[in-house]
């Protein structure tokens, strides 16, 4: 980065160089053409003498010291006519340099590649994907053969030539090595600005990084022309192909992470679900034990009591067969979220602390308890825990999920990662789209909580006041 820094500046430090020899110029101009106008000025005044004078050239009267007068003055208007047409000359000469400083000038804009990234990031979005590989394989495998390719072409002797046969000290032998030479040191030079640009390209630069490597190209080619050495468009198109490789290598290993990521996030969900599942039902079949052991007793009980315990024992009962109903609903209910893969919650939180107003995290868990999920989004890694809005319930809920993300793709926070499910949207928005096309019941939690956000404020507050 410090070298092309380097670069950046010297590019500038010759663009205000050439300026300021412009501006010198146009001053030069501007000198000579206030001489130009004060030698027709002087022509002028010497053509009304002469016109005087020459009323005078058949007057008996007129001596010698008038023709000699009239003789300089002629010399004097030829001689201003000479200094006209040499400032004529000179002013067409100073436009012409300033015209060709113009262009240096431009074609310097041109050649500077900014390197600051926040003004590289108006190439956002400029890059188009050259290669659509499946598999971040396929891009390594391609790859190494553009890699093969140019060592091939460096050992055929095709990569840079030299369209003559140099002689040396009148040696074609020792011509012959000079050129390696040069072939050598091109190459050299353009694999290693090749190198640095490519281990540094990003989706913010990799359009300018192309551009830059065209323009390394054809300046070393220029500058290599009296040696008639130069490097081939065939070696050049590798080199920006391995550009676009090594990016977009890059970026599909890095879709991979992603996708292996919420594969593990996903079946670490799928075992706590299960765990969960698996102790619920341990608990419930634990207590419709005790229930049933409980009720066998009664049963035992009112074969032996009288009227009066009788009565106390039946209402007994009934509450015992009540909560074995709300445990075989449970039981119930424990065997369809264990069947139904797809049914759980989709939630509906905000964290003002940590993200402002109007950002809302649209999520989906299939736990048991869906607050669980929540607490655990609430940790270290936020200041303050996540308020809740709405929790729905979903036979589908990952499909549900996946309608609230589309429904909002334009207003996602963060654009690139699609599992950052963070959207800059009014909770009002959210509850229209749910109660619209999916669940006009849900009811919606309108102003957070947000109560340990709301105390560090008041806090806050009121020590900026003491």
């Amino acid at each position: 980065m410090a070298l092309l820094d380097f670069l950046r500046q010297k590019e500038f430090a010759e663009i205000s160089a050439l300026k300021n020899k412009l501006a010198l110029l146009e001053k030069d101009i501007e000198i000579f053409r206030e001489r130009e106008d004060r030698l027709n000025h002087d022509i002028l005044s010497l053509r009304n003498e002469r016109d005087k004078l020459l009323k005078y050239k058949d007057v008996s009267d007129v001596d010698n010291e008038k023709e000699r007068i009239i003789k300089e003055l002629k010399d004097a208007k030829e001689e201003l006519q000479k200094e006209e047409l040499e400032s004529k000359d000179n002013i067409e000469k100073l436009k012409k340099e300033a015209e060709e400083l113009l262009e240096e000038i431009e074609n310097k804009k041109k050649q500077v590649v900014e390197l600051d990234n926040t003004i590289l990031l108006q190439d956002y979005g400029m890059y188009s994907p050259v290669y659509d590989f499946a598999d971040s394989e396929m891009y390594k495998d391609r790859l190494d053969a553009i890699r093969t390719e140019q060592k091939n072409m460096i050992l055929y002797k095709t990569a840079a030539t030299c369209s003559t046969n140099w002689t040396l000290n009148g040696s074609e032998a020792q011509g012959r090595v000079m050129t390696n030479q040069n072939i050598k040191q091109i190459l050299r030079c353009f694999n290693d600005e090749c190198d640095m640009l490519i281990s540094k390209v990003k989706f913010n630069n990799a359009t300018a990084f192309i551009e830059k490597i065209r323009k390394s190209y054809d300046a070393l080619n220029k500058m290599n022309s009296k040696n008639a050495v130069s490097i081939s468009y065939e070696y050049l198109e590798l080199k920006v192909q391995e550009l676009q490789l090594a990016y977009e290598y890059a970026q599909k290993k890095q879709e991979e992470k992603e996708e292996q990521r919420r594969i593990r996030e996903q079946m670490r969900e799928e075992a706590r679900l299960q765990k969960e599942i698996e102790e619920a039902r341990k608990d419930i079949e634990k207590e419709q034990k005790h229930y049933m052991n409980a009720l066998l007793k009664l049963d035992k009980q009112l074969g032996e009591c009288d009227e009066v315990e009788k009565e106390v024992l039946l209402e007994k009962k009934s509450e015992i067969e009540r909560h074995l109903s709300d445990l075989d609903i449970a039981i119930k209910d424990i065997d369809y979220r264990e069947a139904n893969k797809r049914a759980g919650y989709v939630y509906i939180i905000s964290n003002i602390g940590s993200f402002g107003e109007n950002v809302y995290k649209i999520g989906m868990t299939r736990r048991l308890d869906p607050m669980e999920r929540v607490d655990e989004l609430g940790d270290a890694s936020v200041p303050f825990k996540f308020d809740v809005h709405a929790m729905i319930f979903s036979d589908d809920a990952p499909t549900l999920e996946t309608a609230l993300h589309h429904a909002f793709e334009n207003k996602k926070v963060n654009m690139i990662n699609g599992r950052r499910e963070f959207f800059n949207v009014t909770l009002e928005e959210i509850e229209e789209v749910v109660k619209a096309n999916y669940d006009k019941t849900v009811e919606f939690v309108q102003i957070p909580q947000a109560e340990q956000y709301r105390e560090s404020q008041k806090i806050l507050k009121s020590l900026e006041i003491s």
